[in-house]
């Protein structure tokens, strides 16, 4: 593998915790017992190179970014940071992505997977 792209939503300013992911639950969405804050933290070493996203709802007044807090946990393992965190915006918070965010997000795929890709 020569690079692992790890992306999760902003909840609560941040990465998932038990208590927003119940949160959400009660919002209507799916019952999810573990997330990726929990699945990076159980990781052992690697050298890899690593590109993280996150969705987020576009509001001027709305902190935190989850792509940023993943990016600063395989450093810990490691893993080389193959671009800056990227963030794609949704409509409201369960989406969908806001428009013209799908074919940026493919633009930003294209880039890292790409001949010398690495951004």
């Amino acid at each position: 593998m020569d690079l692992l792209v790890v992306g999760t939503p902003t909840h609560a300013f941040g990465l998932s915790r038990e208590g927003t992911r119940e949160d959400a639950h009660r919002r209507g969405g799916g019952l999810i017992t573990s997330g990726v804050r929990e699945w990076l933290d159980a990781a052992g070493r690697a050298s890899l190179d690593v590109a993280t996203f996150d969705t987020h709802v576009r509001h001027p007044d709305l902190p935190g970014h989850a792509g940023r807090k993943i990016a600063r946990r395989p450093r810990k393992f490691g893993c080389r940071l193959a671009a800056d965190p990227e963030t794609f915006y949704v409509d409201g918070y369960e989406g969908p992505l806001l428009p013209g965010e799908l074919d940026r997000a493919r633009e930003w795929g294209a880039r890292l997977g790409g001949p010398g890709g690495r951004t």
